[in-house]
């Protein structure tokens, strides 16, 4: 059976990742890329389904124990696993190097600390997600696993052998000694890859990542979990195009057992742009301009036909499908790939892409022609289309609604358009413009207000809450003093908290479809109860939001890490993980609160 959520660390080389349990088994792998299918997919269903364990030798084909102690090294996404064992004290380091053009890799050292530890390495490569079974055969001294227009290569000095359909090797390390191991993805037609150096590679990655975190230009308080935060978000950046990946997993549940499963192994418009924004206030234009560059080739000059999700090399056709051979994480069904939401109308991406060139332009990314264009064709496509009814930020598989956030996010959008031409950087209808931006407000206050409760509402006429007006005055909609934003943000405090204070999207409805179209339940959602403590922050309530910052840093894994949602009564990490719309939030909340003065310093 997999880990929990946050027993995985992850490890990735800015094209795929993978996760790594606390026993030391790599449970999830998909090669070449983060949307390809998976070669280790045990994560969703059992060892039946592809796994590589290395770990103190602990009986045949039982599991290694937890790893005593584990961390990155430094500020990278170097893994160390450290094992106690009578015999002796072993560690293991994993790491995919940034691999440019060469192939992908995934490097395990054995390293032995003290006395002499017996070791194992089970590896079971299974194609397709588990469905398939390679042919594994040796060429030479490495060993190779083939099917189809897919082959990996296994490279160790330590001796193999093949038993059960899994490629074992048993051998013991002393202190000083080590052993690695590597498997490296390879076109099955292509001649095999280059034998693996790992030692050099370790090197190599290492000076990456000291690189790389020392462009951070964050030093307050909580750099830690900022830094440990930004890494996450560049290991989910594929590095060729510059797109920004949700999570690099499908279909962990938002409800254990339940069937809201997804494919997040895409790039979201809104997810990506939050992302960028991010990176952008923390020192890193580079990626900002790669992410900008990408969604001029995605979009391709037809914001007519915007997504809101592409693949990460552009992609338009993400069809979604069950793999009904995988029982999925802890029988939480079905297993999904693909994501049927990539067709909604979902008009607050709008706001979050003009949103995200707009930062651009204000911290001095260089201009870009074609940018500007792209910013005034949306703002046209919205004039004639800002009032129709959508699916919502929360993508709902039930009827189109008038959603307040995304009213809010068409006047963003046309807000940030306006004010590019005001600086003369384009032309554009202004006058027209501006009236557009006041009609949207007026409309957005006029229906989506509740002034008997003081509350705006999910959607127009509705009654129901939803978290994401939280970013009401986050987005310059109204002022934070506003009585109606304060009256928005008490009564999210009021009617979607939990019981430890954290933040619900929207109420769900159990066995009964709820708003969203759907059956079931689902965690608090880690990115709403940041919003919160930014909202407590701006308006003057700085340590209640200091103490819920503090309270949702807590809920990370020993590594630093968040899935999508927190489960308030299993105590545990739920959804996709590592999930970028958790630990974009994080970054913005620590800035908000540094800058506040909340932290004393």
């Amino acid at each position: 059976m997999a880990g929990r959520i946050e027993d995985y660390a992850l490890v990735g080389d800015m094209q795929t990742a993978a996760l790594i349990c606390r026993d030391g088994t790599a449970d999830w792998l998909c090669l070449p890329r983060f949307d390809s299918h998976a070669v280790f997919a045990g994560l969703l269903g059992t060892d039946e389904h592809g796994f590589w364990r290395i770990g103190p030798a602990h009986g045949r084909d039982m599991p290694s124990p937890p790893a005593n102690r584990r961390r990155y090294v430094g500020d990278s996404l170097i893994l160390e696993s450290e094992w106690d064992t009578p015999r002796g004290t072993v560690r293991v380091t994993d790491f995919m190097p940034p691999r440019g053009e060469m192939a992908p890799q995934l490097v395990r050292i054995v390293e032995g600390v003290s006395g002499r530890v017996p070791m194992r390495s089970s590896l079971r490569m299974r194609f397709s997600y588990g469905w398939v079974t390679p042919w594994v055969h040796k060429v030479d001294d490495r060993t190779v696993a083939v099917s189809g227009p897919d082959s990996v290569w296994l490279d160790t000095t330590a001796d193999t052998y093949g038993k059960d359909l899994t490629t074992y090797s048993d051998f013991t390390v002393a202190a000083g000694d080590r052993v690695a191991f590597t498997i490296s993805w390879q076109p099955s037609h292509k001649e095999p890859p280059p034998v693996a150096t790992p030692e050099e590679a370790l090197a190599a990655t290492e000076t990456f990542w000291s690189d790389w975190v020392a462009q951070c230009t964050y030093h307050g308080p909580y750099r830690e979990a900022v830094v440990r935060s930004l890494i996450t978000l560049k290991a989910l950046t594929y590095a060729p195009t510059g797109a920004v990946v949700a999570a690099p997993t499908t279909s962990l549940p938002e409800e254990i057992g339940g069937s809201r499963n997804w494919d997040y192994r895409f790039t979201w418009l809104r997810d990506a742009a939050m992302t960028l924004s991010s990176l952008l206030r923390t020192g890193y234009h580079e990626e900002a301009r790669a992410w900008r560059e990408w969604l001029l080739r995605a979009v391709a000059g037809d914001p007519e036909n915007l997504q809101i999700m592409y693949g990460i090399a552009g992609e338009r056709e993400l069809a979604e499908a069950e793999l009904s051979w995988l029982p999925g994480y802890e029988n939480s069904q079905p297993v999904r790939v693909g994501n049927g939401a990539a067709g909604q109308l979902q008009l607050d991406v709008y706001g979050e892409v003009t949103e995200a060139l707009h930062l651009a332009h204000m911290t001095g990314l260089s201009r870009n022609d074609h940018a500007n264009l792209l910013q005034l064709k949306l703002i046209s496509y919205l004039e004639d289309h800002w009032d129709e009814p959508d699916e919502g930020i929360w993508e709902v598989r039930g009827p189109r609604r008038h959603f307040v956030h995304s009213k809010v996010m068409t006047w963003v959008a046309v807000d940030r358009t306006v004010k590019l031409i005001e600086s003369g950087e384009v032309d554009g209808p202004l006058e027209r413009w501006r009236d557009l931006r006041d009609e949207i407000h007026r409309a957005v206050c006029e229906h989506g207000y509740d002034a008997e409760r003081n509350t705006f509402t999910q959607s127009y006429g509705s009654r129901e809450l939803d978290a994401s007006l939280l970013l009401i005055p986050q987005m310059g909609f109204l002022p934070p003093d506003d009585k109606r934003v304060i009256g928005t943000i008490e009564a999210i405090q009021r009617e979607l908290s939990t019981l430890d204070g954290f933040i619900l999207r929207y109420p769900t409805a159990g066995d009964q479809a709820g708003v969203d179209g759907l059956e079931g339940d689902e965690g608090a959602f880690l990115a709403c109860s940041f919003w919160l403590a930014d909202d407590l922050a701006m308006i003057g309530r700085v340590d209640e939001a200091r103490k819920l910052f503090e309270k949702l840093l807590a809920l990370r894994n020993d590594l630093g890490l968040l899935a999508e949602e927190w489960d308030p009564r299993r105590m545990r990490q739920v959804g996709n993980f590592p999930q970028a719309f958790s630990h974009v939030p994080l970054i913005d909340t620590a800035l908000r609160l540094t800058a506040s003065g909340a932290f004393g310093g």
